[in-house]
């Protein structure tokens, strides 16, 4: 069995633009004006999480693997 990854959102330093929604819909959400990782969510398959996190302007997402 593979390493899975995981996201993180430091909800403190997200300014809610939602580049981690438009990169990944079906991992990231806004609620509240602040991203968050959905409820349930699996690791996408249709997108790379280290990506998404590098692509936040905060830096407000962190990955680890399990």
């Amino acid at each position: 069995m593979g390493t899975q990854m995981k996201a993180e959102v430091d909800k403190n330093k997200c300014i809610g633009c939602g580049t981690c929604v438009s990169l990944c819909p079906e991992y990231f959400e806004l609620k509240n004006g602040i991203a968050r990782v959905k409820k349930n969510a699996q690791e996408c398959k249709n997108c790379n999480l280290r990506e998404v996190a590098d692509s936040c302007p905060t830096q407000a997402i962190t990955i680890s693997e399990n």
